[in-house]
C-alpha cells in the first residue's frame, strides 16, 4: 500500500504486540520535527548575569556611564551584578560603598528591582538587580 501511494512504511512502535506501522512521508516528517525543534529554541531566553565593577572613589560621571550600561543590560533581559572592590585603606570607607550602591539603585528604580541587597564579602561588596 505504501509503494502504491509513493510513501514510506514507518515502524512506530516495534515493541507492541503486533508491531505498529504507519504509512507516511518520512522525509517530510523529519523536516517538520527539525523545524518544530528550531522554533522552540528560538523562543527560549537564557538569563545572563552581567557584572559591573565599581570602586569607592568613582567619579559621578563614570558612575552615570556604568549605570547607563546596566540599564541597557536590564532592557535586554539580563540580570546585573554590581561589584564594588575595596583595596588597602579603602576598607575604612565601606559606608561610602553602601551610599554609592543606594545611589545606583535609586537611579535604576524605574526599570529594575533589587534582587539581592548590597552585602560585604571580604573586600568586595555585591548587589544584584533584575528586570522589573
Amino acid at each position: 500500500m505504501a509503494r502504491d501511494k509513493g510513501l514510506d512504511l514507518v515502524e512506530v512502535s516495534p515493541t507492541a504486540e503486533p508491531p505498529v506501522c504507519r504509512i507516511m512521508d518520512f522525509g517530510k516528517w523529519l523536516y517538520e520535527q527539525k523545524r518544530k525543534n528550531k522554533q522552540s529554541h528560538k523562543k527560549q531566553h537564557t538569563v545572563v548575569l552581567k557584572e559591573i565593577r565599581l570602586r569607592p572613589k568613582i567619579d559621578q560621571h563614570d558612575l552615570k556611564i556604568k549605570v547607563n550600561h546596566a540599564i541597557k543590560f536590564i532592557e535586554k533581559g539580563h540580570k546585573v551584578q554590581f561589584t564594588m572592590l575595596f583595596r588597602g585603606r579603602e576598607m575604612m570607607f565601606v559606608n561610602r560603598g553602601y551610599e554609592i550602591m543606594e545611589e545606583v539603585l535609586a537611579t535604576m528604580e524605574e526599570c529594575a528591582k533589587l534582587e539581592r541587597a548590597a552585602k560585604m564579602l571580604g573586600r568586595r561588596m555585591t548587589m544584584v538587580v533584575n528586570v522589573k
